[in-house]
Formats: structure tokens, sequence, C-alpha cells
């Protein structure tokens, strides 16, 4: 892992904390990529602290499926199958229709605007070309639209699921074509959103998540 991207020690506090945001930025922008390995050594360097800060950090990401521990060699970021994706992406699509079937008649205004606010800003870092943003604000889009209160299970394995394929939402938002095409099927499914209409926005989301799922596919075959 490279310098360049790492900040400082800040205002993130502790030591360990500001390495793991470290890393998942580094993850999330393309500067680690699948199958990488992760030089401790360097990622101290640049952040100015010890090994170990950076040691815990990895290890909360190996709890999340974001690294992989190879004994003798260190941590890895992850990589998937073919196989493995399209199951994650399977109970993804069983879960999340569970939480938004929840979640859309207790959605208030107030969380209607965050998740419109959240559609703007994934919107607005698409254009940019900001990728990091981008699945920053993604993320905050569908976690608003699905998290309520009395799930707190199925949340929890839903964010554990997106943790372990983090590394290729990234790949995905590479593509400018495929950023456009995100924006617009986040446009559609605040109109489901907005009508009230559960079983549009199942359809929009499941139509997202069927769309990225063929993308990382793409990838994954090509890596190979």
């Amino acid at each position: 892992m490279s310098a360049p991207g790492l900040a400082p020690v800040g205002a993130l506090g502790t030591a360990p904390a500001h390495a793991l945001e470290a890393l998942r930025r580094a993850i999330v922008g393309g500067e680690l990529v699948p199958g990488q390995r992760v030089l401790q050594e360097d990622v101290a360097d640049s952040l100015g602290v010890s090994i170990a800060p950076v040691r815990e950090a990895l290890r909360v990401l190996e709890q999340e499926g974001q690294v992989t521990y190879r004994p003798r060699r260190g941590y890895f970021v992850t990589e998937l199958r073919i196989e493995d994706l399209r199951e994650i992406y399977g109970l993804r699509q069983v879960l999340e229709e569970r939480a938004v079937r929840l979640a859309l008649p207790a959605l208030g205004d107030d969380r209607l605007e965050l998740v419109a606010l959240a559609a703007d800003d994934c919107a607005r870092a698409a254009e940019r070309g900001d990728v990091a943003a981008e699945l920053e604000a993604n993320r905050r889009f569908h976690f608003c639209l699905m998290d309520a209160p009395g799930q707190p299970h199925t949340m929890r394995v839903i964010r554990l699921l997106w943790d372990s394929t983090e590394a290729y939402r990234a790949l995905y938002y590479s593509s400018p074509a495929e950023r456009r095409r995100a924006s617009e099927a986040h446009a559609r499914i605040l109109a489901a959103v907005r009508r009230r209409d559960p079983d549009r926005l199942v359809a929009e989301l499941d139509a997202h998540r069927d769309r990225a799922l063929e993308v990382l596919q793409a990838i994954l075959g090509s890596m190979r």
C-alpha cells in the first residue's frame, strides 16, 4: 500500500480507529484491490503510528470479510469467486426486501429527506468521478431506506454482506457509464418510495442489484 491518500492521525481519535478508517478508504477508493497484500509497515509509516493499531484495524476488517489473513504471509484484500458473489447477492435480495417492506410504512418526511440528500450526493460524486464519496453516499441511500426499529439482526447481517463486497463495489463504480446508470436507478427507487409503493420499490431495488451483480461477475471473470 502506498502512502498517497492516507492522512496523518487526526480528528478520528484513537490510532486504531484512524487506521481502520484509512484502510476502509483505501479499499473503497481502489488503492487496495482484491488479492493485494496490505503492507502493514507502509500503512503505519503513512499514518505515523506503530504497527499495533494497524494490526487491530486489520483484525476488524478480517471479521467483516474485507481482508483475509494468510499464515506467514500477512493480510490480503479478500478475493471472491463468482459463486461467492452470487450467494452474497442472493442473500441480500431476500434480506433487503424484508427490510424495506418493514421500513417503508414507518419512513417519515425527515428520513425521506435523508434518502433524497444521499441520492443527490451520490449523483454529484458520480459527476466528479469521486468513487469513494459516491460509495459512501450510496451506502447512506440504501441504509436510510432499510434501517428501521425492530430489525437489528437483519440489518447486522445486511451490513456484513455489504462489507464483504466493498472492494468489488469500488471496481463497479470505477466505470463512468455504471455511475450514471446507478444514479438513474436511485431516481427510480426514490420515486417508488415517494409513491409509497412497496412492490415497485422492491422491483427497482432488485433491478439495481441485479445490474451490479452482472457487472461484478464480468469483473471477476476478467480477473481469472
